[in-house]
């Protein structure tokens, strides 16, 4: 039955990427989302069918009062849809669902702890993952991250890349990888870079990677992705490991195309 799943599944994904895509579809993409522009023309084509089958298979919802347009669907779903691209086992977020927008930042209740002390309260977000099947996003910072493609910072590839992470099971910074061989530099790389960032920070000088990254190792695997598709050639030169870890696993080199 499971082949039989997958191979109906497939046989529909490959339908709708072949659908045309609809003019005001395209427009919202060529306004909105500029890393569009730096795509080949086959990358191109093969983005706009992923956005099909993502804006097929995700229920978008709207929250705090916003009502759902194309732009909004389009604009996110295109974004989610570039860290896809060339992944080798691309399964458009298996585990997510529904994607939440909220008209702007939100606020959320938290629980930290800090020993054994829990500390509870408000915090204020622009966007969320969730393992059991959600993203939740600010429109207004989705849209501004966006617009601007190179300042590192797109709410829409963190989240996404946290959901990559969690495909596996656990948030941990480390996705499921193309191969058992693939782990130890990942894990070597992506350690050093993590506790390289930490130190920086401590020291108060400027990095390339935002330093939200020290938070732990899944927001680092999520401000790097950030850092890989909108200041790839910086990140590359700075931290030429690094973008090569990504640029393994994403099967993209997005500082060969500024």
């Amino acid at each position: 039955m499971r082949v039989l799943f997958n191979w109906g599944r497939n046989r529909r994904r490959g339908r709708l990427r072949a659908q045309p895509f609809p003019p005001e579809w395209l427009r919202i993409v060529e306004k909105n989302v500029p890393m569009y522009r730096r795509l080949s023309e086959e990358d191109r084509r093969a983005l706009l069918g992923h956005v099909h089958v993502f804006l097929a298979e995700k229920r978008f919802e709207g929250c705090g009062g916003l009502e759902l347009t194309d732009e909004i669907r389009v604009t996110i779903a295109a974004q989610a849809c570039v860290l896809l691209l060339r992944l080798q086992d691309n399964d458009y977020y298996s585990r997510l669902r529904s994607i939440l927008v909220y008209p702007r930042g939100y606020i959320a209740h938290q629980a930290t702890q800090d020993g054994h002390v829990v500390h509870e309260g408000p915090s204020a977000r622009l966007g969320e993952s969730w393992a059991d099947g959600a993203v939740v996003l600010s429109w207004q910072d989705a849209r501004a991250g966006a617009a601007n493609a190179g300042d590192g910072a797109n709410v829409v590839l963190h989240e996404f890349a946290h959901q990559l992470d969690q495909e596996d099971g656990a948030a941990d910074g480390t996705p499921e990888l193309e191969s058992f061989a693939a782990y130890l530099p990942w894990a070597r790389v992506l350690s050093e870079e993590y506790l390289a960032l930490r130190r920086a920070a401590r020291k108060g000088g400027g990095t390339v990677l935002d330093r939200y990254g020290t938070q732990n190792e899944a927001e680092f695997f999520a401000v790097a992705t950030e850092a890989f598709f909108e200041k790839p050639a910086l990140l590359q030169r700075r931290h030429p490991e690094l973008y090569e870890e990504l640029k393994d696993y994403y099967n993209q080199d997005p500082a060969a195309n500024p």
